[in-house]
């Protein structure tokens, strides 16, 4: 089998019992990368290292993914104006969440005949929320529901804390409202 060193570099062909021997001696596991090569090829490493490495990127991989959760929204065509206010804002709380939203338009008996009436309701709900979403699947009818999914637009993370010339500013205007008010008070006494 070929051997390979812990730092990568070759150590050469060696027979098995060599290649255990080796291992023994620099307190290292022998471990098979490469079975069905000709030869077999094997590294010289600390096995259990090897398998908190490999833990440590698969915990950090996971850190760094993110879950995409669809929240639903349903409508009826002849949904009231303040519910219908009440919906929208729920779908802009999803979409500021960052959560993609499914609209669901259900249609009720011989509403299935007038699909335009849902349609409506879509096109407002897209024109009022404007740049907070974006249309990943249009509108389209299956069966007696409409459908149609929203996705959020990222928008930059505005900075909550203030400039050092705001600070500074916000500290002077104090002590110079109470200097002007001193005078004035000095002058009233005599």
């Amino acid at each position: 089998m070929r051997v390979v060193a812990p730092d990568g570099g070759q150590i050469g062909i060696k027979k098995l019992q060599e290649a255990l021997w080796l291992a023994d001696q620099l307190g290292l596991d022998l471990v098979e990368v490469a079975p069905n090569s000709n030869p077999p090829v094997c590294r010289l490493m600390d096995y259990g290292k090897y398998k908190y490495e490999q833990s440590v990127k698969s915990r950090e991989a996971r850190k760094n993914q993110t879950r995409t959760v669809i929240k639903e929204v349903k409508f009826k065509p002849k949904i009231g104006q303040h519910d219908y206010e009440i919906k929208r804002d729920r779908v802009l709380k999803f979409l500021d969440h960052g959560d993609k939203v499914k609209i669901t338009i259900w249609f009720r008996g011989r509403e299935m005949s007038r699909p335009e009436l849902g349609l409506t309701i879509i096109d407002k709900l897209v024109d009022e929320i404007g740049d907070a979403a974006k249309v990943e699947q249009t509108p389209r009818q299956e069966g007696r529901n409409m459908h149609m999914v929203l996705a959020p637009v990222r928008k930059p993370v505005q900075r909550a804390e203030k400039t050092e010339t705001e600070e500074d500013s916000d500290d002077v205007e104090p002590e110079a409202a109470a200097v002007e008010s001193e005078p004035a008070a000095e002058q009233r006494e005599e």
